[in-house]
């Protein structure tokens, strides 16, 4: 029998644009059965019932996630930006820590110049790979593969192909399993799965579920923010696929923490399950993500082991941004005051005092945007510059910027009344008393990341 490290390891589990109603045990299922695993997590552990990302795109999140920093911070603030190496990450401080480090999956924080199609199928050089020791990704996975075919690269920027005619979610988690089978337990380890479902494929325009998805999951129930929705979207056509993506994922958490059982680490391994952000389905701009909504903002977020056990119910409003604390509190390592999150250790053992009572988003690429969501409202706004000429364009054709000096209003959800978000309260004259706290509240949040002091105009209706 191997000798066991006495420190806790550390699973993370990431998924790519999964909404929080995918997941059963949040309450509002869309298919009865459809994530028995991440249920019985629940279970055991503790779910975050009100959880959310600080940005609705990939790379950002990904960046915050991976530093404990804003996205303005790491200046990371769109898609194609690469993290910069001199980054203190995740992996470094828990390699410094004496921890085992791996990566397996989409990374989306490569090097300089890896925002076109063609240099997306290129490794990562070493030096933008965030430290990891062990390394097995692409950069972005949807383009050097498909549901069922494609490869990554080892940390030597070799390419591994997938073996053939084997679903892309089942493929990774091969490859974690091969990573937790050869660890020397006398250390610690680290582990970073990013899969890529239930993200759509870029180059086929469709999400990709495991064969026969599309009647296996056609069968559900809508959810009550997308119909009536500013555009129609592609959700009807798409939704079973999506959830037969989200039903894989479910099924290779299985997987994981069956092996993590078989290995005896099960009870000093915390795990980490969630995503990088929401999918609203094309119902509010020309692409899936990007918007202050719930449908875009709000995440899945299970957390087991040590100090997450007993089935417990977080209903504080958490941040992605909170995770990067949490690991390191895990870890034994002091929590930075880099770091603008804060451990959730404190809160599953109710002695967190006073926690945020709302969440601050940036937005970036379909505008540039700020938002904070709080338990009764969404407020946004948006800079008068988004969409123009003088501010450097995103992928999605309009403006992306790290910020500005001038924002407007431009949305104002009351969620008791509107759960949907369907009804703009921004220009309502009843409610200016409201806006004027939350600019206040948000303005405060801004400077807290580190940005300045921005005027914030009404919206002129």
């Amino acid at each position: 029998q191997r000798q066991m490290c006495i420190r806790d390891s550390i699973l993370v589990v990431l998924s790519d644009q999964q909404r929080w109603d995918t997941v059963e045990c949040y309450g509002a299922p869309l298919v009865p059965g459809l994530t028995p695993n991440l249920d019985q997590m629940a279970r055991s552990g503790a779910r975050f019932q009100h959880a959310f990302t600080p940005q609705p795109l990939c790379a950002p999140a990904r960046a915050c996630l991976q530093t404990g920093r804003w996205a303005t911070e790491t200046g990371v603030v769109r898609n194609g930006i690469p993290l910069d190496p001199g980054e203190k990450t995740l992996a470094r401080w828990l390699g410094e820590a004496g921890y085992d480090t791996g990566y397996i999956g989409k990374w989306h924080l490569g090097a300089p110049g890896s925002d076109t199609d063609k240099a997306l199928q290129y490794a990562v050089p070493p030096p933008y790979q965030g430290g990891y020791q062990y390394w097995l990704s692409s950069n972005a996975l949807e383009h050097t593969s498909h549901s069922y075919d494609g490869f990554v690269f080892d940390a030597a920027m070799r390419r591994v192909e997938f073996p053939p005619d084997r679903y892309r979610v089942d493929v990774l988690t091969d490859y974690a399993l091969e990573y937790l089978r050869s660890r020397d337990l006398k250390r610690p380890f680290f582990l970073f799965v990013s899969y890529l479902e239930p993200h759509h494929q870029n180059d086929h325009k469709h999400f990709e579920g495991p064969r026969g998805s599309k009647e296996r999951f056609k069968n559900y129930r809508v959810p009550i923010d997308l119909p009536d929705s500013p555009m129609p979207g592609d959700w009807r056509a798409e939704m079973p696929d999506y959830l037969g993506c989200c039903h894989s994922l479910d099924a290779n958490l299985g997987r994981l923490r069956d092996e993590g059982k078989k290995m005896g680490v099960a009870d000093n391994t915390l795990i980490v399950y969630t995503s990088d952000h929401g999918c609203h389905f094309r119902t509010h701009e020309g692409e899936y993500k990007r918007s202050c909504h719930d449908n875009s903002i709000r995440i899945p977020m299970i957390v087991s082991g040590p100090n997450f056990t007993g089935g417990k119910v977080v209903n504080e409003l958490v941040s992605l941004i909170d995770l990067p604390p949490t690991i390191l509190s895990a870890a034994g390592i002091p929590v930075p005051a880099v770091t603008g999150g804060h451990a959730l250790q404190g809160l599953v053992a109710r002695t967190a005092r006073d926690w945020p009572q709302e969440v601050f988003v940036q937005i970036s690429e379909a505008g540039v945007g700020r938002a904070i969501r709080t338990r009764k409202w969404t407020y946004a706004v948006e800079s008068p510059k988004s969409g123009t000429a003088d501010v450097k364009k995103g992928e999605t054709g309009r403006a992306e910027s790290g910020g500005s000096d001038v924002y407007v209003e431009k949305y104002l959800f009351d969620l008791e009344a509107d759960p949907g978000q369907h009804e703009n309260l921004v220009a309502d004259p009843r409610y200016a008393a409201v806006r004027a706290e939350l600019s206040a509240l948000l303005k405060r949040r801004m400077v807290l990341a580190g940005e300045k002091e921005p005027e914030i105009r009404p919206q002129i209706s």
